[in-house]
């Protein structure tokens, strides 16, 4: 959105050691810097997935490793990547993985594809060797309770970064949930017992913080705003939406100031995500500031600030990482099933991730928000069509979070008009089996709709944050 810029996410670190055994160079006086050779290609292709690279240099012996660990460990990086460029022992890499705090992946890239086996001498074949150590360094890295990762190929091998971009990208996500700062504002929907969460698991299981705020909070924001703020956020809200004919300009104008008084609280409390709702009463103030939440908090969302409304904060937090993956994520509920066409009816009132509609979004005027008191103007479109994730954060009986993850499809066909966002998804199968499937999961009754196949990239923040995975796709 040209007229409304994202926020700027916080960057990746990764820490990068290359490492082989030092008693090879004397024997071999060509290997070692064909070795650093590759170590510096590797370095360079890290740098170019947009992550900060540390690069801790090479290590030939455990002194070297247990020194690399220590800078890597001041770092404070999201990932440590080791790269096993010929047969090394594993005490020089278990310091690293086990001072660091952040997940390790080994990664065995040899110079091509294959040896010129005929010319080959034994200094040759050794830099073809990264595979030998990977058993040796998964077994130890078990023993000591470290969880293992890896990907083999070579190092012009796109499939295998690919799979390293993934890690990387997986990685960026746990770092913005370790250091991100969670808004939760006003008090839990009456009776929504499947919404409801323990704020201390939420550091538990993905760190960060949840800053509890009060709906006073925004109150004096929106005070402050100025009239010619309000008139520039009104003229932002028409370039970006198209406007029903049933959109009134009070109430527009009321949405454009609290807009206004939203990015101040984000940017007083450095927030990353927002989740709130306040019930209200006859139109007084708390009423109007809830009901005026959707253009502001769809404006924040698609500039990277996800927020939901229905004081769902697993969906924030679900929504956070399907931006960061890059899928958008939108705020989404069950709607209906349509049998006759296959396919799974799903969206949500209130604020959407204007980013992945299929068209510009629309504001429509309610004289009623449906369950909620207030009245005012809402987001409605439907999601880009093409290959869509439906993922949601579960909190189980124990306490333990877990990824909820199904691939669709987002597919044409009749949508409703009643300022909603809603989207038809096939997913494959018969939309009861999956309703049944999906609700048998344990998540609760919200999730996000993001674009794109994110199960395998969802799989990979799963493993490094150490939550279940949970697929749901009936045949």
């Amino acid at each position: 959105m040209s007229t409304y810029p994202r926020i700027t996410p916080r960057r990746t670190k990764v820490g990068l050691v290359a490492g082989g055994l030092g008693a090879y160079w004397p024997q071999f006086p060509d290997l070692l810097p064909q070795l650093r050779r590759s170590s510096a290609r590797v370095a360079e292709r890290m740098r170019a997935l947009d992550c900060e690279v540390v690069d801790a240099g090479f290590v030939s012996d455990a002194q070297e490793g247990a020194a690399a660990a220590e800078r890597l460990r001041e770092a404070g990086c999201d990932l440590i990547v080791g790269f096993l460029t010929t047969y090394m022992t594993a005490t020089m890499l278990v310091p690293v993985a086990q001072r660091s705090g952040a997940p390790v992946l080994l990664i065995n890239l040899q110079p091509t594809e294959s040896m010129e086996h005929a010319t080959f001498d034994t200094g040759q074949w050794l830099a073809y060797c990264g595979a030998c150590p990977l058993p040796e360094m998964a077994n130890a890295f078990m023993r000591c309770g470290i969880p293992f990762r890896s990907v083999s190929g070579y190092l012009e091998d796109e499939r295998a970064w690919e799979k390293i971009s993934r890690w990387v990208r997986a990685a960026g996500v746990r770092g913005a949930l370790r250091h991100g700062r969670h808004g939760l504002m006003g008090h839990l929907y009456p009776g929504m017992l499947d919404v409801a969460t323990d704020l201390t698991l939420v550091s538990a299981n993905l760190g960060g913080h949840v800053e509890v705020l009060e709906f006073d909070d925004l109150r004096v924001r929106v005070e402050q705003v100025t009239d010619a703020e309000a008139v520039e956020r009104t003229k932002v809200a028409r370039d970006v939406f198209e406007l029903a004919d049933s959109v009134n300009e009070d109430d527009l104008s009321w949405a454009a100031r609290v807009s206004v008084g939203l990015d101040r609280l984000v940017a007083d409390f450095e927030l990353d995500s927002l989740a709130y709702y306040h019930r209200g009463l006859d139109g007084e103030i708390h009423e109007r500031l809830g009901a005026g939440m959707i253009l502001g908090a769809s404006l924040l969302t698609a500039r990277g600030v996800p927020a939901a409304g229905e004081y769902e904060l697993r969906t924030s937090l679900a929504m956070l990482i399907m931006d960061r993956l890059g899928g958008g994520g939108s705020f989404t509920e069950l709607q209906a099933l349509d049998f006759a066409r296959g396919h799974v009816e799903m969206g949500h009132d209130g604020p959407a991730h204007l980013e992945i509609s299929s068209r510009r979004p629309l504001l429509r005027g309610l004289g009623v928000y449906h369950g909620k008191r207030g009245w005012g103007v809402s987001v409605e479109f439907d999601v880009t069509r093409g290959p869509v994730t439906a993922f949601g954060l579960r909190q189980a009986r124990d306490g333990r979070f877990g990824f909820v993850v199904s691939e669709g499809e987002v597919v044409p066909g009749p949508l409703l008009q009643i300022g909603n966002t809603t989207s038809r998804v096939d997913f494959g199968c018969d939309p009861g089996e999956w309703t049944d499937a999906w609700s048998a999961s344990g998540i609760s009754h919200h999730w996000a709709l993001g674009t794109g196949h994110r199960a395998a990239e969802l799989r990979a923040v799963a493993d490094l944050i150490d939550v279940d995975f949970v697929p749901v796709q009936p045949s």
